[in-house]
């Protein structure tokens, strides 16, 4: 699964990383399973943000195998079965180290392109 966003130049991927901090934001608010987890991030990114199976799949087994999130099967709304993903508490301590670095990052590129010459 890839993200991207909608600029006219095209497709643009997310950071590395920044996939799993998402994934751990968002089903810090409450458990989840893959399809909700694409489609919140979707509507909440204004559809800029797109994270495709092909990406999101890995990035919830690379969580689990890291500990950070665990899974059970349930039964959807639908009726199908579903692995529903939640963080551990060392996945909140993760997406708090995560997401400090993220901004501090993300301040410093700011900082560079406000500059003058």
């Amino acid at each position: 699964m890839h993200s991207q966003s909608m600029p006219p130049s095209g497709r643009s991927d997310l950071l590395p990383g920044t996939l799993e901090l998402l994934v751990l934001k968002t089903i810090s608010i409450e458990p989840m399973h893959g399809y909700a987890i694409a489609q919140h991030i979707k509507r909440v990114s204004s559809e800029t943000l797109r994270v495709e199976e092909g990406s999101l799949y890995p990035a919830l087994q690379r969580l689990l195998l890291k500990g950070l999130v665990t899974a059970d099967w349930r039964q959807s709304d639908k009726g199908r079965r579903v692995r529903v993903y939640r963080v551990t508490p060392a996945g909140r301590r993760q997406m708090g180290e995560d997401e400090a670095g993220l901004l501090a990052h993300f301040d410093a590129i700011k900082r560079v392109l406000k500059a003058r010459a």
